[in-house]
């Protein structure tokens, strides 16, 4: 895999580096190379399927951007139990947001009554991002006209209190409130969630250009008053 790495190295972008470093605060400076996103998207389309094969199987990996290009090629599978076995593999060695939310696989979308099940058993473990990704997915694929208020029922039953994991909830709370409207206020107006969660998806609600005035205005009257210090983005 020293090909991978030197194509890594040799499109570093300090700028980028000392810019994006900051937004990732559990990633080691040294494991940080730099490389832009649009590089790393088009060079995981790029690449045979030979050295996608062997490039999946070295794990761990020792730069930031090998996660991120890993993420992007898990991304790019077409066959959901290939997907599914290879995204297995990969979570237990996620270690931060950015590359947890790098995988966004459009291809899922055909798959959805298979994947919800596997969803469920992520959304029970003791991995932080398995928990997070599992959240992502929800949000991902299963809003509008594929939302069930048994999706919320399960993410209430996480037992991980992780801030990361917190931050997606909200997240996928205020999306639902952009989407689905009358199923998610009700979780707000019945403060099913922790304090945080709550202010954060109320934040994040009000934020989006998807959720009304109206429901913006009612949501800021449910904001919970106490004093909840915020950590970091994401």
């Amino acid at each position: 895999m020293d090909e991978i790495k030197e194509f890594l190295l040799s499109n570093r972008d300090d700028k980028y580096r000392d810019f994006t470093l900051p937004l990732i605060p559990n990633v080691d400076k040294e494991s940080f190379i730099g490389v832009r996103l649009p590089i790393l998207k088009k060079y995981a389309k790029e690449l045979d399927e030979t050295k996608k094969s062997g490039f999946l199987a070295c794990l761990p990996h020792k730069y930031h951007e090998e996660n991120i290009l890993h993420a992007l090629i898990l991304s790019n599978i077409k066959d959901y139990k290939e997907f599914i076995e290879l995204v297995d593999k990969f979570l237990p060695f996620v270690t931060n947001w950015a590359v947890c939310d790098a995988i966004c696989n459009k291809h899922l979308n055909k798959h959805k009554d298979e994947f919800l099940p596997v969803i469920y058993s992520w959304l029970k473990s003791n991995d932080i991002y398995r928990v997070r990704y599992a959240v992502k997915c929800l949000m991902s694929y299963y809003l509008g006209e594929d939302f069930s208020i048994e999706h919320i029922e399960e993410v209430k039953k996480i037992k991980l209190d992780d801030y990361y994991i917190e931050m997606m909830i909200a997240w996928y709370l205020a999306t639902g409130l952009a989407k689905n409207y009358s199923d998610f206020i009700k979780v707000i107006e019945d403060r099913d969630f922790s304090p945080s969660i709550h202010n954060k998806t109320i934040q994040k609600a009000v934020d989006s250009y998807r959720v009304s005035d109206d429901h913006k205005n009612y949501l800021k009257t449910l904001k919970i008053r106490d004093n909840i210090k915020t950590k970091s983005p994401q």
